[in-house]
């Protein structure tokens, strides 16, 4: 793969890890004269299985290391007005007068509505969407948090938690971790003043991702396992929404046990979540789905090939890819990563021509999505690096911009 910020990212990283380029070159297996010549980028390229082993040598995804796929249009800017105005709804202005109560057609539940049409936007990778609507959402939840009314001011703290957490995951995306601590920080003291116990584990659970995105995965670790077992012993997983808690928070200890190259420990508890994942559907249902954690067998299985193929088991992540039949609540992004992460897989095996198919797969799906995406661009460019090109790969190559 050919990128110009490939060297100062891998220089970043390896600085927040604490390692020197020794240490790096030690636990990733690459040579450290490899390591140097990409840092002080006199090397601008390197293949996959490079950037592979670099990545768990550092702790972190692929994806972090390549560049995680644009959450802003091509045209819109890092940190330009649209972003502002979130980090402003956030953080709002010091000495800001206190929300005034909402007017007369003022409706919680339209809030709620519009809320979970942002969670569907967001998992759709619409994030531009997500932070035109974020400020108001925010806002108008603060508002309704002023309610003389007990029960509609604790439901106005549940989606101002909501809208809060909304906003920590568009931060990451954004590659504000640190800014999506805050507002993550700031859902779960909402979630404290509303009546679902459900949401305060929710939001951990978010906090956890952003600890993995940060590299600490001991605490994201210990913060997952702590809020699962608190949701399992409070008895919440005798409904499907608390089941659904439990599992995404299980489902994040592995993927932080993994990460740690405890790849045996993530086996287990993925295995685990995805025997309990098959009781959801005879619980008795709760709240709308699109506000709670996504879990179901579907979603575990995809989460288990991802493992799989990030941590050097190809093999194994296709037999667990092979015939899976998704569920209907299975969110786009989720589909997508599962074809992606099957092409990785076939191109980690030098199977070519299976890679080319579920790439083309992934671009009826998603073809905004897949082009945008720093992974599918550099399977795209070790294929087409190969001195015989399968069937197909150079309406790939031409379409991501990798052709000759």
């Amino acid at each position: 793969m050919a990128n110009d910020d490939l060297g100062r990212t891998l220089r970043r990283l390896r600085r927040l890890a604490g390692l020197t380029q020794e240490e790096l070159a030690e636990r990733s297996s690459v040579s450290v004269d490899v390591i140097r010549q990409l840092e002080q980028q006199r090397k601008h390229s390197a293949r996959l299985p490079t950037l592979h082993a670099l990545a768990n040598g550092l702790g972190v995804e692929l994806t972090t290391l390549l560049g995680d796929p644009p959450a802003v249009a091509s045209t819109g800017e890092n940190d330009g007005p649209r972003f502002v105005a979130v980090r402003r709804a956030i953080m709002p202005v010091l000495w800001a007068p206190e929300p005034e109560p909402p007017g007369p057609g003022f409706s919680l539940d339209s809030l709620r509505e519009q809320i979970a049409d942002g969670w569907t936007q967001y998992h759709s990778a619409e994030f531009d969407s997500v932070m035109k609507a974020l400020p108001d959402l925010i806002s108008d939840a603060r508002s309704a948090t002023v309610s003389n009314d007990g029960d509609d001011r604790g439901a106005a703290f549940a989606a101002l938690a909501k809208a809060l957490q909304l906003a920590g995951h568009v931060a990451v995306r954004m590659g504000k971790t640190d800014l999506a601590l805050i507002s993550l920080e700031r859902a779960i003291e909402a979630a404290g003043r509303s009546s679902d116990p459900l949401l305060r584990p929710m939001i951990v659970n978010s906090v956890a991702w952003t600890y993995q995105r940060q590299g600490r995965l001991g605490d994201a670790l210990s913060i997952a396992l702590n809020a699962a077992g608190a949701t399992k012993d409070g008895g919440h997983t005798a409904t499907a929404d608390g089941l659904k808690v439990w599992g995404a928070l299980t489902m994040s200890a592995a993927t932080s046990a993994a990460r740690s190259n405890d790849y045996d420990r993530a086996a287990e508890l993925m295995a685990n979540a995805e025997h309990e994942a098959a009781r959801v559907t005879k619980l008795p249902q709760g709240s709308d789905s699109r506000m709670v954690s996504v879990f179901s067998p579907s979603s575990v299985r995809i989460e288990r090939v991802r493992l799989a193929v990030q941590y050097g088991h190809p093999e194994e992540a296709l037999k667990l890819a092979k015939g899976m039949r998704l569920s209907a609540d299975t969110p786009p992004s989720w589909r997508t990563w599962l074809l992606l992460d099957v092409a990785r897989a076939h191109t980690d095996l030098g199977s070519a021509a299976e890679a080319v198919k579920a790439l083309e797969s992934l671009r009826r799906v998603a073809p905004t999505w897949m082009q945008h995406h720093t992974l599918a661009v550099a399977i795209v460019r070790d294929l087409w690096a190969l001195p015989n090109h399968p069937a197909g790969l150079r309406p790939l190559a031409e379409f991501l911009g990798v052709a000759d």
